[in-house]
């Protein structure tokens, strides 16, 4: 609400420790938010002292970001809203330090029409927590045969092209997508497996998935399916996105295709550097995902991809499954892991294990999917918008399914201990979720 005199509130968030991954900040500082905009930033910022009548709110020397850009995430209303709803979905992010996040068109009905992206953009309004975007689907009914109307889709606004969490199989389909997702310098994400090499398949190939007797799905069909892709992208000139990367194999092919200067990006989420197949001893269906969780050498080569850059961006590939889901033979079991309240913890390992500087973790998760999707965030900007995440980098916790926001709980982190914690998220100038730890930040 505006003040007595009609302006817009104004909130310092003081004492911070200021970490800005697109302009490389990381310094003591301050944020003046004025409504639901960043007024100023700044390492110098209120020196002199706030002036009267702005609300402070002391960060006790914490990290102050832009908050998380979730760019895979499966939110599955309409059709699943016993599994995770527009309301728990928000409550989960907000509470992992998620502002915008970009829901999956796995729906029922599918978002391949005006109408649904339409209903997506309402139901964000309503729920009015985080920031919630739609991607569509490349093919009707995510059914890899004709395709959806690209253009009238963006104009809508679908940020971009997929089929969710199946592959786009047909060749001949992918490249009129490609194409026609030129035409409009569109994006088009890929979920690589090759269909017919994972068909049927439960778990990783391998050792593993022997000694227990499942079906396996092979490593080579996911550096297959992009390796097919990118010869389509050197003909079309398209905006291509792999989803979830988690082989070597991948990770060489498109840090080839980036070399060779192709439109080229690609992502991968926590569990796929954190958990190796081993995760899935015992039939743990928990973690069960698809891809699968891959061996040690997958693991590492994974890291290695976000360290040097080839993959660009941490997702949360949130997919949340309920109980009737989950606990039944491995072979019945869904797949899926939720991931929104975790992202940001398990992504940290990386800097505390000396992998990468916080700054670039971090910037994985902010600025480097909003530029991918072409979203004005992810950054602490003179007049940009005000969605930050205050976190404690080095706090401990034990992850605790139980007390997640989420509606499904079906994580193989629980009671895993972990280090570093969100505080305080804010969206468009609004504390949605504050920690009992800064509950005593001092406010003013």
């Amino acid at each position: 609400m505006p003040d007595s005199h009609g302006s817009p509130p104004r909130t310092a968030y003081l004492n911070a420790r200021l970490l800005d991954p697109a302009s490389g900040l990381d310094a003591p500082g301050a944020v003046l938010i004025e409504g639901n905009k960043i007024l100023e930033a700044g390492a110098g910022l209120f020196a002199d002292g706030v002036p009267d009548g702005v609300k402070t709110v002391d960060c006790g020397g914490l990290c102050l970001c832009p908050g998380i850009i979730d760019m895979r995430v499966n939110l599955p209303e309409p059709g699943g809203e016993h599994k995770e709803s527009f309301e728990t979905a928000s409550a989960a992010a907000a509470a992992g330090g998620v502002t915008s996040l970009i829901c999956l068109p796995d729906t029922d009905p599918a978002i391949d029409n005006v109408s649904v992206v339409e209903f997506i953009a309402r139901r964000a309004r309503e729920t009015n927590i985080v920031k919630i975007y739609a991607y569509a689907s490349i093919t009707r009914g995510r059914e890899g045969a004709e395709l959806t109307e690209f253009g009238i889709l963006s104009q809508a606004g679908a940020l971009a092209f997929t089929d969710g969490s199946r592959a786009l199989s047909d060749a001949l389909v992918m490249r009129r997508a490609l194409s026609y997702a030129a035409t409009f310098d569109l994006l088009i994400v890929q979920h690589p497996a090759e269909p017919q090499l994972t068909k049927n398949g439960q778990m990783n190939e391998g050792e593993m998935a022997t000694r227990l007797g499942l079906s396996g799905m092979p490593a080579a069909a996911e550096g297959m399916m992009i390796e097919r892709d990118l010869r389509l992208v050197e003909i079309s000139g398209a905006r291509y996105h792999a989803a979830h990367v988690t082989t070597a194999a991948a990770v060489d092919a498109i840090r080839a295709a980036k070399a060779r200067g192709l439109p080229v990006t690609c992502d991968t989420a926590p569990h796929y550097f954190t958990l190796t197949d081993a995760a899935t001893s015992e039939y743990r269906t928990f973690a069960k995902v698809s891809p699968p969780l891959r061996g040690e050498d997958d693991r590492l080569a994974v890291i290695e991809g976000i360290r040097d850059g080839t993959i660009d961006v941490i997702a949360s590939d949130h997919n949340p499954q309920d109980q009737d889901s989950k606990r039944l033979p491995f072979a019945q079991a869904e797949f899926g892991i939720v991931g929104l309240e975790t992202l940001l913890t398990l992504s940290l390992a990386l800097y505390h294990k000396q992998e990468m500087p916080l700054l670039d973790v971090l910037q994985r998760m902010t600025v480097a999917p909003a530029d991918i999707l072409r979203l004005k965030l992810g950054r602490i900007a003179r007049g940009g918008p005000a969605d930050l995440m205050l976190f404690d980098p080095d706090k401990p916790w034990q992850i605790d399914v139980d007390a997640f926001r989420s509606k499904s709980k079906n994580s193989p982190f629980d009671e895993m201990p972990t280090q570093g914690k969100v505080l305080r998220t804010i969206v468009a100038g609004r504390t949605l979720y504050e920690a009992r730890e800064a509950a005593g930040a001092a406010a003013a």
